[in-house]
């Protein structure tokens, strides 16, 4: 009796099925190894800076201290004691420092002067310039337009961890960090998919999978307190 299964008809739907998981499996593949080349430099500078953080009391730095003075010009000066109406803000006690002081800030103390709010007084005006690995401040004497810096660089492996933790690094940086976390799920959704097509024929994915899953949760249950 023949029940149609060596029919040409009965043949084409495991071929199509396979066709199908072949695509899936190509499309899963390539969404691997491209989301493994974006995250791979991350991956690698996470990696590294995770270490130097977890052993930040073992590695000892001398904090490098530089400082400044300098006199504001007197355009400057003026521009900096205008009323707050004139700059655009009502706000004294906390609003940024006018673009063309700024400017001359900048080229004067060689430093970065961003356009974050300073702290106004009757007396000075002070700013704040925290950065990845060191700090820097500068104030102004309101009166005669004294120019008082500081930078302080506590060297490269501080950079890099500040690098880590996403600190004072700006907008840029931190949208480069979400962008590396979606990659990085992309690469570890489409390898855990991967490893589930491929564990039929590989026996331990399972038991290893688990096995590195248990062993931060037993160690967290067990020495973290």
């Amino acid at each position: 009796m023949n029940d149609g299964a060596g029919t040409p008809q009965a043949r084409e739907v495991p071929r199509k099925k396979r066709r199908t998981r072949g695509f899936w499996v190509r499309q899963l593949h390539s969404w691997h190894w491209i989301s493994s080349a974006i995250a791979m430099v991350g991956l690698l500078l996470f990696t590294v800076t995770g270490f130097t953080l977890n052993h930040a009391a073992d590695i000892s730095a001398e904090p490098v201290v530089r400082d400044g003075t300098a006199t504001l010009s007197a355009t400057s000066l003026a521009a900096l004691n205008a009323p707050a109406g004139e700059t655009g803000t009502q706000d004294e006690a906390a609003r940024p420092i006018p673009d063309d002081v700024r400017a001359e800030l900048s080229e004067t103390t060689g430093l970065s002067v961003r356009a974050d709010d300073a702290e106004w007084d009757d007396a000075e005006v002070y700013l704040a310039l925290p950065r990845p690995g060191g700090d820097a401040w500068l104030a102004i004497d309101r009166a005669d337009g004294a120019i008082t810096w500081e930078t302080t660089d506590r060297g490269w492996i501080a950079y890099l961890n500040d690098l880590h933790k996403g600190r004072d690094t700006g907008a840029v940086w931190r949208w480069f960090i979400d962008i590396f976390a979606l990659g990085s799920l992309v690469f570890i959704g489409t390898g855990f998919v991967l490893m589930y097509l491929h564990s039929r024929n590989r026996p331990a994915t399972w038991p290893v999978t688990g096995l590195g899953l248990l062993v931060p949760v037993l160690l967290a249950l067990l020495f973290i307190h």
